[in-house]
Parts: C-alpha cells; sequence; structure tokens
C-alpha cells in the first residue's frame, strides 16, 4: 500500500487511533466531537489510511465499532494502556499510533515516520517539535511490546519515559526527529499548506476545537 509520500510502506505496518482518554476537559467523548463536518474519530482514522495504513482503534469510552475495528483496553490506565493493548493485537512489524484529538496531523508526515522506521530498523520514532519530544505520533517495533507492558505494570512514568526504557532494554534506537529539520529538507509537506507550526494542536477544550476549526477554514479550501 502506498503512503501519502507516494512510496510503499507495505503490509507490516498497522495503525492505531487511541481514543481511550476521559475527555475531562472537553466535557464530552472527544472522538464524537464534530470538526468542520467530520467526527475526531473519522478524522482520526482517515489521516492513518491517507498514510497508508490498515486503522483500527485502540481503546475507546464510546462505542466506535461502527468506524473501525475496536481493540479493548481492559485496564484503561492511560494511552499507556491502549498502547499495550494494540501491540498485543497485532502481529505487525510496526505499529503505528496517533491520538484521536490532533485532528490537523498530516498524514504525509506519519507516513515518513513509518518509511524512517523501516529503513532504521528503530525501537521507537518520535517528532521533536521546538526542542519538546511529542509523545505522537509514535511508531513502535513489535520487540517492544514485552518491556512496555512491564513498564505499565510498574506505573512508574508516561509513555515517553517508558518508550526510553524500552529501546534502552531491547538495544534498539529512540529516533525523535526534529520537526523543523524535515520540513526546511523537504521531507514533509502538508499539502493542504497548513503551516508545519499547527500540526500538533490538541482538541482538548471547545476552544480548542475553535481553533482548529478556524486555521482549517483559513489555510485549507
Amino acid at each position: 500500500m502506498s503512503s501519502a509520500t507516494g512510496r510503499q510502506i507495505g503490509a507490516e505496518a498497522a495503525g492505531f487511533v487511541l481514543a481511550g482518554g476521559r475527555s475531562s476537559r472537553m466535557g464530552t467523548d472527544k472522538a464524537l466531537v464534530e470538526l468542520n463536518g467530520a467526527l475526531l474519530i473519522v478524522r482520526a482514522l482517515r489521516i492513518l489510511q491517507e498514510a497508508g495504513l490498515e486503522s483500527a482503534v485502540a481503546g475507546a469510552r464510546s462505542d466506535l465499532s461502527a468506524y473501525a475495528c475496536v481493540i479493548e483496553d481492559r485496564l484503561e490506565r492511560g494511552p499507556l494502556s491502549g498502547i499495550c493493548a494494540a501491540l498485543g493485537s497485532t502481529s505487525a512489524e510496526f505499529s503505528v499510533f496517533i491520538s484521536v484529538d490532533m485532528p490537523l496531523l498530516p498524514p504525509v508526515l506519519v507516513g515518513y515516520l513509518v518509511e524512517h522506521a523501516q529503513e532504521t530498523e528503530a525501537g521507537i520514532t518520535l517528532v521533536s517539535v521546538n526542542g519538546f519530544v511529542q509523545t505522537f505520533p509514535a511508531v513502535i517495533h513489535r520487540s517492544l511490546a514485552p518491556v512496555l507492558d512491564a513498564e505499565l505494570q510498574n506505573g512508574d512514568g508516561g509513555c515517553v519515559s517508558a518508550f526510553r526504557v524500552a529501546a534502552e532494554r531491547e538495544c534498539r534506537l529512540l529516533r525523535i526527529l526534529p520537526l523543523e529539520s524535515l520540513v526546511q529538507a523537504g521531507q514533509v509537506e502538508d499539502p493542504r499548506g497548513l503551516p508545519a507550526a499547527f500540526w500538533f494542536v490538541n482538541a482538548n477544550t471547545a476552544e480548542d476545537l475553535a481553533q482548529a476549526e478556524r486555521l482549517l477554514c483559513r489555510f485549507v479550501a
């Protein structure tokens, strides 16, 4: 299957939308909130699909089975819990995770990260923005699943901390790619014309949602 970059991703990568958050700041399940005529869950699944990935939902607060296959997260202990549930459900060599509340993420970036992970055989592939590591999108090699599960059981830290521990223990690379360098080198570019500074906008509140809608109206035809 071709990615948004036009290159072949192949069958050894699976995509998952993490949708099990409590949505406390939104006041209702974010997955079923509408942005510019499309639900956030639909937008998130479309990002993965346009990046050339088969997509599923990992964890859900509402019944999302009408939109994609849903992987049950029995522990419901945050995004790492959803990641571990998803990794346990697939035989794909790499799994790609995005959050349901990142509606402006361009598929081309997701596709590039998958291809980079496949080429380098990295354990974890992430992006940094202005020097800050972004938790998602995350591309994870299946060999890290047992260590991530152990970190979940220990409950010692968040996703990025668990990613670092897992990569170190399995002697696999943790690649953090600066977004600014990727854009400047022409490796990734949003065909919609949305500047990279806005790709990681999180729709956590009604105000965030309104900001995302203004950006779509301003930059996306």
